[in-house]
């Protein structure tokens, strides 16, 4: 009884199971469960059945565990169908560009160097980004941002003080919209990079759409 247990759990491992699957495995679960407190009656070793109830335990845990996965994989796959049918009604001259058409990507007039710990030293550069349709209206666009700090007043090789780059699912994170603006909100530490706020610093920033496979450039002076 004890091998057939094992024997279960190892016949048990396998990936993302689909639902006529789960259910074979629930009903075997439930025959040997049945054997497994059968067998309880010829178990003289106490440590026979310790180790057959923690055995049963574990198929039990997996079996919920399946359960649960099976479930999940056909609610998805309801969902998924829902789409592709929805999609497959789709004029043919619609386009996935019609969705939505990022046409401009913009640095916003309050990206600037900021105090955030009020020590008397900026240390924190704020950068916001405005993407734009062909209706000049603000879209949370799906992509990856390239942003550069440079200081242009060098000539010595290092005009560029710090570059960075966020990616689509840390950029969605950053969407911040107010009453008077919206827009993309991203902030970059800069204590060991500006040392001198004195003069102008530029701003650039490259900005890679996930949908139309576009880059968009921009960039901005920060003025002292």
């Amino acid at each position: 009884m004890k091998t057939e247990c094992q024997n279960l759990i190892l016949d048990s491992r396998f990936s993302i199971p689909d639902i006529r699957r789960v259910s074979s495995f629930v009903r075997r679960v439930s025959i040997i469960f049945v054997f497994c407190l059968l067998g309880f009656s010829g178990c003289n070793n106490a440590n026979e059945k310790t180790e057959m109830l923690k055995e049963i335990e574990q198929l039990t845990n997996q079996n919920k565990e399946l359960t649960g996965r099976a479930e999940k994989a056909e609610s998805q796959n309801k969902q998924l169908k829902g789409q592709v049918q929805v999609l497959t009604t789709l004029p043919e001259n619609v386009r996935a560009e019609s969705l939505y058409n990022l046409q401009q990507i913009r640095i916003g007039r309050y990206t600037d160097f900021f105090d955030k710990d009020h020590d008397g030293k900026k240390e924190t550069l704020i950068v916001y980004i405005q993407p734009s349709d062909d209706q000049g209206d603000r879209i949370k666009a799906s992509g990856s941002v390239e942003v550069e700090l440079w200081d242009l007043n060098k000539t010595d090789g290092h005009a560029m003080l710090g570059q960075w780059k966020v990616e689509p699912e840390e950029l969605k994170k950053n969407w911040y919209a107010t009453l008077i603006t919206i827009n993309y909100r991203l902030t970059f530490d800069i204590t060991d990079i500006v040392e001198d706020f004195d003069k102008p610093l530029t701003v650039k920033i490259k900005f890679t759409d996930y949908l139309s496979g576009k880059t968009f450039e921009d960039q901005k002076v920060i003025k002292p």
